[in-house]
């Protein structure tokens, strides 16, 4: 004899499956990623992720008046300098691409967009690394304080949030350190908490210019197959100071996300990241897969994992298919 309780009652029509709905993606779930090239002139496609530009520093205001009128709430910068040096000179250099991209921002929406800014050397450096280098190691400690200036100098343009996603020891406290020493106390740090090394980055590295010119970042990224390393790598970023908590990449990490979640109930982000992001358009792209489904099935599933806020290049479609 069937039960009395039939789940398929809740599921009958359109508007009953919304009114039980767990979870929903909004547009303020939203974080879009933009890279800013000051050599160009104009956009530039970038080959590996259909749909996405490089930008240059003159189109920057029209792309915030854009996600503005989304309805897209934030937006996280990354540069890419006309010169390059083994010590990454430019990601702190007060007039550099990033700075002048947040005082654009700022000056054409203020409000209207939250601005976030990756803080990291990669872009920046010669060798691709994410630091300082000496015999072929990428030195933690001396890194330290140029991300600590790198932040500094996105704070003084304007940047409402700070992004360090370099993963060195320490990073948090010596970027939260240096914004309140200057007064910039209500910046916020978002920290790529438990960022892992892995095969889903190489678009990114293609877009930003940053694939190292040797070896690899295993010994500062974490590995795919750890979990409970994860909680320690987010509880020593909280205790730094880190008011929002990052799990990248997003889909093959959902069980990271959920333990994140559940063990500290901090704000949580999920970078849907450009790997994941360039199979689903490809696929799309050929017709093998519906996209709207598919990429709202993804994002709905980092939400029910536990991330308040999404990372995705995605971010403009998905605007779109939500009005």
């Amino acid at each position: 004899m069937f039960p009395k309780r039939r789940m398929r009652r809740l599921r009958r029509t359109g508007l009953l499956r919304s009114m039980v709905r767990e979870n929903r993606l909004n547009m303020e779930d939203l974080i879009f990623p933009i890279f800013i090239d000051e050599t160009l002139e104009e956009r530039r496609p970038i080959e590996s992720m259909p749909g996405q530009y490089r930008l240059p520093l003159g189109e920057i205001r029209d792309e915030a008046l854009e996600l503005v009128s989304l309805g897209i709430p934030a937006a996280i910068l990354f540069g890419i300098p006309a010169e390059k040096d083994e010590v990454g000179s430019e990601a702190y250099n007060p007039e550099g691409i990033i700075p002048q991209a947040v005082a654009e921002i700022k000056d054409e929406v203020g409000d209207d967009l939250v601005v976030i800014t990756d803080v990291c050397l990669c872009e920046y450096t010669d060798h691709g690394h994410c630091g300082l280098i000496e015999d072929d190691y990428v030195q933690n400690d001396p890194t330290l304080e140029l991300l600590a200036k790198e932040a500094l100098s996105h704070a003084e343009a304007g940047a409402d949030m700070v992004a360090p996603s370099d993963m060195m020891d320490g990073r948090v406290d010596a970027i939260r350190t240096i914004l309140d020493d200057n007064g910039f106390t209500d910046t916020i740090i978002m920290s790529y908490a438990a960022k892992y090394a892995s095969a889903f980055y190489g678009p990114f590295r293609d877009a930003a210019d940053s694939t190292p010119a040797f070896g690899d970042r295993k010994s500062y990224q974490m590995d795919p197959a750890n979990s409970d390393e994860a909680l320690l790598e987010v509880a020593l970023d909280i205790e730094e100071g880190a008011d929002i908590v990052m799990v990248k990449p997003a889909l093959s990490y959902l069980d990271v996300i959920r333990r994140v979640k559940e063990e500290f109930g901090m704000p949580t982000a999920a970078y849907n990241v450009s790997g994941e992001y360039t199979m689903v358009k490809v696929a799309a792209r050929k017709g093998y897969i519906d996209e709207e489904r598919i990429v709202m099935e993804l994002l709905t599933s980092m939400k029910r994992a536990g991330a308040d806020m999404i990372l995705t290049y995605h971010a403009k479609d998905v605007a779109r298919w939500l009005e």
